[in-house]
């Protein structure tokens, strides 16, 4: 029995990957002839290895569209406005392409940037065909029971809590 539809898969947890994981699946999507678009939405104003990486890569599109991690005591406001730019960006992306990537859109929903019900919404209403991945900590319930497929990616170890700062091609 095979139903051939497009999937719905969030890559969540404290671990290290979830974006990584979505970008192998961006990879394995364009070898198959789909036309893959990765918004992030939190983000930008940094050079990403992925950046480079994808930059002459036929079929895959990235659009950084936040303005980078959130520190604590940041003004919300501008990240938010970013992340409500991006958000309009999804809503489109997806009458447009096979597969939409929504890089830390759970992190825009955690901190409110992003409601709980407009994801549901996109989810329910995008087009049957359209592929989705979201990824970020924090993934709330509503969305994660949509879902077709879900990775908690946890930390077992990490190189940063032994002291080793984040590492060019690893970490960014």
């Amino acid at each position: 029995m095979s139903k051939k539809r497009g999937l719905v898969m969030v890559n969540t947890g404290p671990g290290k990957g979830k974006t990584t994981a979505a970008l192998g699946a961006a990879l394995r999507a364009a070898g198959q002839g789909l036309r893959v678009l990765i918004i992030q939405f939190i983000k930008g104003g940094a050079f990403y290895g992925e950046l480079g990486a994808l930059e002459d890569l036929p079929r895959i599109e990235i659009r950084p569209m936040g303005l980078g991690l959130i520190a604590p005591g940041d003004d919300l406001g501008p990240h938010r406005q970013a992340a409500r730019r991006a958000w309009d960006a999804a809503r489109q992306a997806v009458e447009d392409w096979d597969l939409v990537i929504l890089d830390e859109i759970c992190i825009a929903v955690d901190r409110g940037f992003v409601r709980p019900e407009e994801v549901v919404d996109l989810i329910r209403t995008r087009p049957p065909q359209v592929h989705l991945i979201l990824t970020g900590r924090h993934c709330p319930e509503e969305i994660l029971a949509l879902a077709d497929t879900v990775s908690r990616i946890d930390d077992v170890r990490h190189h940063l809590a032994a002291g080793v700062t984040a590492q060019p091609g690893v970490e960014y």
